[in-house]
């Protein structure tokens, strides 16, 4: 049996480029103003935002946590350790999942944010490096965004095998509509989907009104398509009749209550909840639910 090579360590395979991009001269340093203009307005948002936090209702808290929770795993359990680094595999469903999730983190595209951070990984703390630490604390972790890509890191990226991502259906699908799907999940959800639930579906509890129980809502913002039952009775915690399944804010208020964080968990009784339904309820709805 051959002996085994030595393994070669990353500062092996790095050394010769640094020798090479350190004798080069340094390109001018070309400032995108629409991604300055972007990044200045997007922090002003957000500064603002913060002011609102403290007069906003505890669901718009829950609908803002829920929103950065899953952009976040688009990129640590997707992009970064899926794709970027393959270190698991996963099936068609995850993939989507996540790519879907990855579009609420707005960071770029799977394809380009996989292959940036291979260059990263590879040259690292080169010219090559698309967020070079040696350039400073705020180039690595905002001023990258704000200017054109060093030649190299460009030059780099090109010499990546990336065939495996060139192959993934699902990311080749994300890469063509990008824009559309960023769009959708960030501006276009957040709208409608409360929308939804005031326009369509069925209204068992009060039929003259227009909030409806819409269970595409609930898979959507986590147990809140219930809006029939919570606008003909908003003071149960639950906003659903018996608790319902696929309510995970009713489970996170349910476990505060266990360990005495919440209290006085105010709820309606059956018999209140059927005379209701009785009374303005749609009876055929009643009907096929009793059946």
């Amino acid at each position: 049996m051959a002996p085994r090579s030595p393994a070669v360590t990353q500062t092996e395979t790095i050394e010769p480029e640094k020798t090479t991009i350190a004798d080069r001269k340094r390109p001018e340093r070309k400032i995108v103003w629409l991604n300055v203009y972007f990044m200045i307005v997007l922090h002003l948002f957000a500064t603002y935002g913060i002011y609102l936090i403290p007069g906003a209702n505890p669901r718009t808290w829950l609908w803002t946590w829920l929103m950065h929770f899953t952009g976040g795993l688009g990129i640590t359990v997707g992009v970064h350790r899926l794709w970027a680094h393959r270190s698991y595999k996963a099936s068609w469903p995850l993939r989507f999942a996540l790519m879907c999730m990855n579009c609420i983190a707005s960071q770029n595209h799977i394809y380009e944010w996989a292959r940036d951070h291979r260059v990263h990984h590879k040259f690292s703390e080169t010219d090559a490096d698309p967020h070079n630490a040696k350039r400073g604390f705020f180039f690595s972790h905002v001023g990258w965004l704000m200017v054109k890509k060093h030649p190299d890191v460009i030059e780099k990226g090109k010499q990546l095998d990336m065939s495996d991502l060139l192959e993934d259906k699902i990311v080749m699908f994300q890469r063509r509509h990008y824009k559309l799907l960023s769009a959708l999940f960030n501006l276009v959800m957040p709208i409608v989907v409360p929308c939804l639930a005031h326009i369509w579906g069925s209204r068992p509890y009060d039929e003259h009104i227009n909030p409806s129980e819409n269970f595409t809502v609930v898979l959507a913002t986590g147990g809140e398509g219930f809006h029939n039952f919570h606008h003909t009775f908003p003071q149960d915690y639950a906003t659903s009749e018996l608790g319902s399944p696929m309510n995970p804010s009713k489970w996170i208020i349910d476990l505060c209550s266990k360990v005495g964080l919440a209290y006085d968990l105010k709820t309606m009784s059956e018999e209140a909840v059927l005379k209701r339904r009785m009374r303005t309820g749609n009876l055929q709805h009643l009907k096929r639910h009793d059946d």
